[in-house]
């Protein structure tokens, strides 16, 4: 018994070195203000920095600068329909969705949402754009074909981050509720409402679209494992604190979570009902948001030097993490 503990500990280290990431690249970008979520556009290597009142655009491959799309107050997060040509960008402070297009990086429309819209995701699989807004605890969904509203939904909590399943359902964390929810984009309804009992406060959130589940980082240190057809916690695991964000590598089977104590807690997916922790990757106090590249597989993920609450002055950056 213990030669195969011990034969087990050999394995599970080979493989944490063989995953370990990096830091292979800083990339300074010019100005001030918060930030919020990355988006990257794979197929365009393309990626959208949220970053106070703007979005900074990047060439996902060079990290040079390759525009940038003001007025877009409070700005949380991107969305892209590519079938469509649109990508929509969620403004808190201003209670709507700038349209913009992909091609010439130009906002063509702004369209209202519900109070504080924060996270924001598109569903390829209904056409739908669903915007998440913490103000008023709920979801407004837009129809990216005329980048239209279709309607609200309402939640019954503070929505945070939402992840898609290909097949017409999206999942959602209400971060005072500690729960999750199963919503119809087109029907415009709830259909089903689960609790995360230990997980407390969720908000990142990724899904293993084959094998049915969801990864969900909540606020107490904590990542649960979800069955997203069943609603049941199969698994929990302590991460860093105050996470924000996650993402799930389907090719190395690698699941993300960013947390803004400076780290990023990485897990790999054995079973679709066990993880394992392989590493913790040591990033920047604030780096709590993340996207990941399916084609490289790098992380990037955004931060400001601060002195206590204040962020100081022409320090924002993009951290790219690589294998």
């Amino acid at each position: 018994m213990r030669t195969r503990v011990l034969m087990g500990l050999v394995a599970l280290a080979a493989f944490a070195a063989a995953t370990g990431y990096k830091l292979n690249q800083k990339i300074a970008i010019p100005g001030d203000g918060s930030w919020d979520y990355l988006t990257v556009d794979g197929s365009a290597r393309r990626v959208y920095v949220s970053h106070g009142t703007e979005v900074n655009v990047l060439d996902a491959d060079t990290g040079k600068l390759a525009g940038t799309l003001t007025g877009t107050l409070g700005v949380h997060g991107i969305a892209l329909a590519r079938e469509f040509n649109r990508g929509f960008i969620s403004s808190g402070q201003t209670n709507d969705v700038a349209v913009f297009d992909l091609k010439t990086q130009e906002i063509v429309s702004r369209v209202t949402a519900g109070k504080k819209p924060d996270a924001i995701i598109y569903d390829r699989a209904t056409k739908r754009v669903i915007v998440n807004n913490g103000g008023s605890a709920s979801s407004t969904i837009l129809n990216a074909a005329d980048a239209k509203p279709e309607g609200d939904i309402e939640l019954g909590g503070q929505p945070e981050f939402a992840a898609v399943d290909g097949k017409g359902k999206v999942f959602i964390n209400l971060e005072d509720k500690n729960e999750t929810v199963r919503i119809d984009p087109v029907q415009r309804k709830v259909e089903a409402r689960w609790a995360l009992k230990p997980c407390e406060a969720p908000s990142a959130m990724a899904m293993d679209r084959a094998a049915r589940r969801l990864f969900i980082g909540c606020h107490n240190r904590m990542m649960a494992v979800v069955n997203a057809d069943a609603g049941a916690v199969v698994q929990t695991l302590p991460i860093g604190e105050r996470v924000d964000a996650a993402a799930f590598d389907r090719d190395a089977k690698l699941v993300f979570f960013s947390c803004g104590d400076g780290t990023v807690s990485v897990f790999h997916e054995d079973t679709p009902d066990r993880l394992t922790s392989v590493e913790t990757l040591t990033t920047e106090p604030g780096a709590k948001t993340l996207a990941l590249d399916s084609k490289t597989h790098n992380l990037f993920l955004s931060v400001a030097k601060r002195e206590g609450k204040t962020i100081q002055p022409g320090t924002f950056h993009v951290l790219v993490y690589g294998r």
